[in-house]
């Protein structure tokens, strides 16, 4: 666990409790893209600094301050595009969030920082960096865990490729390492549908279940493909899960409640 990125702050936060209000979001840098030729007339952002994004990060906090656990992708970890500024920081100091955690997957240097993130009204019992397999260097895995030993819930965030083979490989992955819990949470931006091949072998392999209704995330100015995910295994009771209708990314985001067991603890 990295001390200096795992941050505790004087900020106050919730009592433990047994239920947890879960969310992904792939901010897209803060780029509010609202229609197709964005990708076109907005790709400068990805690269240079843009007035809009403050603006648009202010916007997104008070979105995720509702709930006590975002896993965060295609965030910028501190580079020209950012303005120097760690988005994940900046998030949970504006959303008020005590704990939070930052995983570059591609550093290149002043240009971009390319991070998953994650932030937390609880304090995290263990905080664990993976380096997804692919072709291509640059995707990440992060396991965040509450409670301790058998009695504990691990979420694990993840940014997936866009090649399917790359896909499979990453799922195989990302399998072996959900096997060890019987609580366990996978949510993120898996470029693929729960139908593809792909995933129908995640299932197979493991004890994370199959959303009963889809639900399309992408793009976030007419949702047509579910590829934004946040699955469970059967030990996770699931009260609520619907998509956030935010368009603040070419996302949107992904929201779940879930149940925890008693014996499942989560410390401030």
């Amino acid at each position: 666990m990295q001390e200096a990125n795992l941050n505790i702050s004087q900020l106050d936060a919730p009592e433990t409790g047994r239920k947890l209000k879960l969310l992904s979001f792939n901010i897209q840098v803060a780029i509010a893209s609202t229609r197709t030729r964005h990708y076109l007339t907005q790709s400068w952002k990805h690269v240079l600094p843009h007035s809009q994004c403050f603006d648009n990060l202010d916007r997104i906090a008070k979105l995720v301050s509702d709930y006590d656990f975002i896993g965060l992708q295609e965030v910028d970890g501190g580079s020209l595009r950012s303005q120097f500024i760690n988005q994940v920081e900046y998030l949970a100091t504006h959303g008020r969030f005590p704990f939070w955690y930052n995983q570059t997957n591609r550093n290149l240097g002043k240009i971009a920082q390319h991070s998953n993130g994650m932030l937390s009204r609880f304090k995290p019992s263990e905080v664990t960096e993976y380096k997804l397999p692919g072709m291509m260097p640059g995707r990440g895995a992060l396991m965040v865990r509450f409670g301790q030993q058998e009695h504990s819930l691990a979420l694990f965030l993840v940014h997936l490729a866009l090649g399917k083979r790359a896909r499979q490989y990453q799922l195989d992955f990302i399998a072996e390492l959900v096997s060890d819990y019987p609580h366990a949470c996978v949510m993120g931006d898996f470029n693929c549908t729960v139908e593809s091949e792909e995933m129908v072998n995640l299932f197979n392999r493991t004890d994370l279940c199959l959303p009963e209704q889809s639900h399309p995330t992408f793009p976030s100015w007419r949702p047509a493909r579910n590829i934004d995910h946040i699955l469970t295994t059967s030990a996770v009771q699931v009260d609520e899960i619907k998509v956030v209708n935010e368009a603040l990314s070419d996302h949107l985001p992904i929201a779940m409640e879930i149940s925890l067991p008693k014996e499942i603890r989560v410390d401030n």
